[in-house]
């Protein structure tokens, strides 16, 4: 790995609070991804399954854990299995982790190989009533392939069709929002490679340079930095195709007079950061463009400061649609009447501003959180509200990440990245 892993106490915390809301007589299973085939032998880069690097540490394929708290044996209370392997694998897919390293990794003393797990998975479940399956129930979920864990799933309830199933996944979607200190400094981490990225960037901007190019720029930033790149699927939006909410293509020019919006950043040891920045291709903003601009960062720090604890997610979101409304009044993009004819469904300011203004982080980019429940200190947000014109072949919009505090304002992940209009101008113009 090029990242320095968290400590194995953090995994055994996370297994701890899991195990701490399990039902009596319970067994609970955890399977790793499948890697990904693409055509003929070709495959995608292999990504552990979050859920399970959040209670192992461990990012290596044909890995399982079980957690069965009530065993009769001590010894297979926390088991983790993972692939063995021989001078043949050793060659040709390098080193593969020794039972020593995968307790040394995780904190789990019972190391098997995987080979050997369904013949201490049969015996442990007979002992139990209840078996938890880890489905993925996140609100954003668009599952279309059949996982590693669906079919273990399948394969399990043809075996143990009389137990009692229940769902992992809303124990590990309350755990996983609220980050320990270690987490929050590889959020940090992140962060600040994503920093590097976009101030090398800053230099590198100007009318000609082609959206593909400054895609280039912040990927070297990043792998020298140890990350292995992007945390998602990065946008480089030039003019009018900032409009497009998920613009991936970026394989336009810059041309003068443009702004550009790049919502781009860095992954640090699995953990997301998430930056949106827009900036003059020219390297000054026009009057409109300026006005517009000052008006998304307006909201963004005023919605920043209700990220309290107690708050909660739907209603922040309708407060920070007042405070855009308001700047969009301003701007002459609503008059009175859209807002007197606005609805509950169909608010007046979803015109210029569309998506959400906040989503969890951590783990994944859209992290797991419970949205009907209320927000709590340590958890880790976005904050990204936008503008957007295609009339006036632009939009603006601003993204941070910050740690929710128990009492005052949320830390601010992102605080050194520019985001002041004069900065940008003054860094883009030295």
């Amino acid at each position: 790995m090029k990242y320095k892993s968290l400590h194995n106490r953090v995994f055994t915390q996370h297994r701890q609070r899991f195990l701490a809301q399990l039902k009596p007589n319970s067994i609970a299973v955890f399977n790793s991804n499948d890697i990904y085939p693409i055509s003929a032998d070709s495959t995608l880069p292999f990504e552990q399954h979050r859920d399970l690097f959040y209670l192992t540490g461990i990012e290596q394929e044909e890995t399982i854990l079980v957690l069965c708290p009530d065993a009769k044996d001590p010894a297979l209370r926390e088991v983790v299995f993972v692939r063995e392997t021989n001078a043949h694998i050793a060659v040709w897919e390098g080193h593969k982790l020794t039972q020593a390293e995968t307790t040394q990794l995780s904190g789990i003393a019972t190391v098997k190989w995987t080979s050997e797990f369904e013949s201490y998975f049969l015996a442990l479940a007979k002992e139990v009533q209840n078996i938890y399956i880890n489905t993925n129930e996140h609100y954003r979920a668009r599952v279309e392939t059949q996982t590693r864990e669906d079919r273990f799933i399948d394969w399990c309830k043809g075996k143990f069709a009389t137990h009692n199933y229940e769902k992992s996944n809303f124990i590990l979607q309350s755990l996983r929002a609220v980050k320990d200190p270690e987490e929050i400094e590889h959020i940090q981490t992140a962060c600040e490679i994503t920093e590097k990225g976009f101030r090398r960037v800053l230099g590198f901007v100007k009318p000609g340079v082609w959206e593909y190019e400054i895609e280039a720029e912040y990927v070297h930033e990043f792998l020298r930095n140890r990350s292995k790149g992007f945390a998602y699927t990065p946008i480089i939006a030039s003019g009018a195709n900032a409009n497009v909410l998920h613009y991936i293509e970026n394989n336009q020019q810059c041309k003068a007079g443009d702004m550009l919006l790049m919502d781009v950043a860095a992954e640090y040891g699995n953990y997301s950061s998430d930056m949106t920045r827009t900036i003059p291709v020219s390297g000054r903003f026009t009057k409109r463009q300026r006005d517009v601009y000052d008006a998304v960062l307006r909201v963004k720090n005023e919605a920043t400061k209700r990220l309290v604890p107690g708050a909660y997610w739907k209603a922040y979101h309708v407060e920070v649609g007042e405070l855009m409304t308001a700047e969009l009044l301003a701007l002459g993009l609503l008059d009175k009447a859209d807002v007197q004819n606005q609805t509950d469904k169909n608010p007046a300011y979803k015109k210029y501003f569309m998506h959400g203004t906040s989503h969890h982080l951590g783990l994944d980019t859209h992290d797991y959180g419970l949205l009907d429940q209320p927000i709590n200190a340590n958890m880790v947000f976005t904050v990204e509200p936008g503008i957007y014109v295609p009339q006036e072949g632009f939009g603006i919009r601003l993204e941070d990440d910050v740690v929710v505090q128990q009492t005052g304002e949320p830390l601010n992940l992102m605080k050194n990245i520019p985001i002041e209009a004069e900065e940008i101008e003054a860094l883009m113009n030295p």
